[in-house]
């Protein structure tokens, strides 16, 4: 059990490690004011003034575009806007990198996007988690989600030299742990991810979350971790979530993951 409890505690720790290097950028936003640097980290507000911006910024972009994007498969009208961007970029010399969740492996709109990014020369990798949303042009300016807002139509522009080399190094660890995304042969996971998808979803139950949270973390549908408890369920013989805990932890299910 000590052993089960240590793995759990390093994942957790590991995610919430990147989750605190995202906060901080909003630690030195509301820093920067009244210290004559403000205009290095501002406010974006409103979906239509975010993507204008965004856009602005990929389309000056020289040399490196990186992004992660957390929260599964994508609308097809974002994929279908995103696309004609990013392949223009890639034309011109931009080198593209891009971290995704496993649970894109089955999307097939998502799929078809990266495809084409791919065939251009773009690089995508997945991850079972994702730390928050991260776009990074040049190295220069990087685009976050307001820590301190719930709401989705709130960013923040980080122009902030420190801010970005800081967000920059989370995007490349993350990208180490990340498997490539190179093949496109159908829509169902490789059994491999599926694994890591399990485990993953595993690891957030023996932690106390519900269904819908684990959903939100992995970018998946509560129905898609339903049935994965439902298969953990009946291959470890358990009538309860609580039992089911204790057998995974005295089976070393995950313990072994953490070894592969």
């Amino acid at each position: 059990m000590d052993r089960m409890e240590r793995v759990i505690e390093e994942k957790k720790n590991a995610l919430a490690t990147m989750r605190a290097s995202i906060a901080q950028a909003q630690e030195v936003y509301l820093d920067s004011y009244g210290q004559g640097d403000s205009h290095l980290i501002r406010v974006v507000q409103g979906a239509d003034a975010i993507s204008a911006t965004l856009s602005a910024a990929v389309h000056a972009c020289e040399e490196e575009l990186l992004t992660a994007q957390p929260g599964g498969g994508r609308p097809q009208e974002l994929l279908d806007k995103a696309l004609a961007s990013d392949l223009e970029a890639i034309g011109r010399g931009v080198a593209q990198r891009t971290i995704y969740q496993h649970t894109i492996r089955s999307h097939q709109p998502t799929l078809t996007y990266v495809e084409h990014i791919a065939r251009a020369g773009g690089e995508v990798r997945t991850l079972d988690e994702v730390f928050d949303r991260l776009i990074v042009c040049d190295r220069k300016i990087a685009f976050i989600p307001d820590p301190s807002s719930e709401r989705s139509e709130i960013a923040l522009a980080v122009e902030h030299p420190g801010v970005v080399r800081y967000l920059v190094g989370i995007f490349e660890h993350a990208w180490q742990r990340a498997s490539p995304l190179r093949n496109f042969p159908s829509t169902r996971l490789p059994p491999l991810l599926t694994d890591e998808v399990r485990r993953a979803i595993l690891r957030h139950m023996v932690n106390g979350y519900t269904d819908d949270a684990i959903a939100a973390r992995l970018g998946m549908s509560t129905r898609s971790v339903a049935n994965h408890m439902r298969w953990a369920a009946e291959l470890f013989g358990s009538r309860s979530r609580a039992q089911l805990a204790y057998l995974i932890a005295k089976s070393g299910f995950l313990d072994d993951a953490a070894q592969e």
